[in-house]
């Protein structure tokens, strides 16, 4: 794993257990989308486990809110790390937090579960349970989250003032804009687009308009016309698009105790299930399926 070919002082900010504990790991940014460039970074995201009690405090007699609390674990973050003459930055973050900003349509975090597989850097059976099951995370919420990111980077890609002699500062003066923000106005508004139709997404189905705005063959102008296009064409799909209003979070909560358990196996002295619940769910399932097996009955029934 690449977190093996790091030394005592780059891992002296990680958690000592974070390393065996990590269950996903790929490259995000501009290698997912296809656009990068041989001068472009590598971002790193994914998410480990923690020990037990870190997720459960409880288990050490924690009572949430009561006294001093110990310090919780939600994101391993560094920057600049060199790996074999390349620059890394990595972000692993805590199951917990990753599922919930996958849960708020995070751009980022759900970028990390649609990158080409050719881009994973480690992946375990519980990572590739999160893969496999990615879709489940989105829902309408996307379409207020990706336009909320596109309105940011438009505005940026004329108001952002970089150092001078840099290389957005050179590429600005070239274009007259930052075509790096400019291509993120794209891919951004195209993603939420590819979500609200399809509902999944493809980060590459794009790349090469993409690389042709990064390059400063696409104006300005013809940025912000495509832009108030697709603007106008979300807002329709918005209405009419069958995703789901809102996250499942039953659902997701079921696939998070299932990784939590193949993690650290029986869940029992962490979790209490409602077996109550169950017992009822089941009762009303057997209900409907007896009233079903009676109406098909009635339908053959001869009546005198």
């Amino acid at each position: 794993m690449i977190l093996d070919n790091l030394s005592e002082k780059d891992l002296k900010s990680c958690p000592k257990w974070l390393p065996n504990n990590c269950h996903y790991l790929t490259i995000i940014g501009s290698h997912a989308y296809g656009v990068n460039t041989k001068d472009s970074d590598f971002d790193v995201y994914g998410f480990c486990i923690p020990p037990k009690n870190i997720i459960f405090p409880h288990l050490d007699g924690e009572i949430d809110g009561f006294g001093r609390q110990k310090k919780k674990f939600e994101q391993w973050q560094i920057a600049h790390l060199l790996v074999k003459e390349k620059e890394y930055d990595f972000s692993v973050y805590n199951i917990i937090k990753y599922f919930n900003l996958c849960m708020e349509n995070n751009p980022n975090i759900i970028d990390s579960l649609y990158t080409p597989h050719n881009l994973v850097l480690f992946s375990t059976i519980i990572g590739d349970t999160v893969r496999e099951n990615r879709d489940l995370f989105l829902h309408k919420g996307v379409y207020h989250k990706l336009k909320g990111y596109a309105y940011s980077q438009l505005h940026l890609m004329k108001t952002k003032n970089p150092q001078k002699d840099s290389k957005r500062y050179e590429n600005i003066q070239e274009h007259g804009y930052d075509t790096k923000y400019a291509y993120h106005v794209i891919r951004l508004i195209d993603e939420c687009e590819q979500i609200l139709e399809t509902h999944t997404l493809d980060l590459q189905r794009n790349n090469e308009q993409l690389k042709a705005i990064r390059k400063g063959e696409v104006s300005e102008e013809e940025i912000r016309r495509i832009f108030a296009e697709k603007e106008k064409y979300l807002m329709k799909l918005y209405e009419t698009s069958t995703l789901r209003y809102s996250p499942d979070e039953d659902a997701i909560k079921s696939l998070l105790l299932k990784c939590l358990e193949d993690h650290y196996g029986s869940l029992d002295e962490c979790v209490t299930i409602n077996k109550e619940k169950e017992k009822i769910q089941k009762a009303i399932s057997s209900l409907k399926e007896a009233s079903d097996i009676l109406e098909q009955l009635e339908k053959y029934s001869f009546v005198e």
